[in-house]
């Protein structure tokens, strides 16, 4: 079974930076995608960006610009580079992987944006 460990969470001012990780816990040879959802109290999860096995970035419109997606195949690790975090920003991150026709979602890390 395929573990995810998500890291880099944690709170920030609005306007503010921070970077999530995300490693499998085993080699994963030709991954499909790679990417996080985020789930706000009361909403829906939703997809924040994903990037292909190919390296092709894929943004909800509501953070292009701000987000950055990138991944190092070798290490089977995704990385988001959020910049500009809003107060809307605030959700739990969820790292997600598409490998051999199966979702894998890691535990989820919390991202508070403040005033």
């Amino acid at each position: 079974q395929v573990e995810l460990v998500e890291s880099g969470g944690g709170l920030v001012q609005a306007g503010g930076s921070l970077s999530l990780s995300c490693s499998a816990s085993e080699k994963l040879p030709r991954i499909n995608a790679m990417g996080w959802y985020r789930q706000a109290p009361g909403k829906q999860r939703e997809m924040v960006a994903t990037i292909t096995g190919g390296g092709s970035p894929f943004y909800v419109d509501v953070v292009k610009g701000r987000f950055t997606i990138s991944r190092d195949g070798a290490e089977n690790t995704v990385f988001l580079q959020m910049n500009d975090l809003q107060l809307e920003d605030a959700a739990v991150y969820y790292c997600w992987i598409y490998y051999q026709n199966m979702d894998y979602w890691g535990q989820g890390t919390q991202v508070t944006v403040s005033l």
